[in-house]
C-alpha cells in the first residue's frame, strides 16, 4: 500500500503531448511528478468528494469482504459501490480484489494524496 501519493490536474491534450514525449523518449518521468492525473478540478471533486473520501475511510476501517457487506456499512445500493469504486481504482486509489462466487473485495491503496496544480501554465 502506498500511504501517500501525489495527484496532479492537467488537460486531455497536455496528458497526451507528456505520454508521447515520454514514449519518445523526449521526457522522463521524474520521482516526484504525480503518479495520478486529473483532468480537471471538477473531475478530482468528484472522485474524492467527502462522501467517497467516508467510503475510503470505512473499508480502511472495516476491511468489507465483498459489496454487500460494504452495502449494510455504508447504506449505498452495491451498485452504486460498484461504479464509484471502478472509478476510484482505474485512478489507483483502490484495489477490487474478485473473490469467491463472484465477490469482489475493495482495499484501499492510498491513504493520503498531495496534490500538484499549476495555476498557470
Amino acid at each position: 500500500m502506498k500511504d501517500k501519493i501525489k495527484i496532479g490536474i492537467a488537460s486531455h491534450d497536455e496528458l497526451r503531448e507528456r505520454a508521447l514525449q515520454i514514449a519518445r523518449g523526449e521526457r522522463r518521468r521524474h520521482p516526484d511528478e504525480p503518479k495520478i492525473w486529473f483532468t480537471s478540478l471538477d473531475s478530482l471533486a468528484k472522485v474524492l468528494s467527502e462522501p467517497n473520501r467516508q467510503l475510503l475511510r470505512i473499508i480502511d476501517e472495516q476491511h468489507p469482504s465483498s459489496l454487500a457487506e460494504l452495502e449494510t456499512l455504508t447504506g449505498r445500493k452495491v451498485s452504486n459501490l460498484s461504479r464509484t469504486l471502478k472509478t476510484m481504482s482505474q485512478y489507483g486509489l483502490v484495489k477490487l480484489v474478485p473473490g469467491k462466487r463472484g465477490a469482489v473485495t475493495p482495499q484501499v491503496l492510498v491513504r493520503e494524496v498531495q496534490m500538484d496544480l499549476s495555476l498557470v501554465s
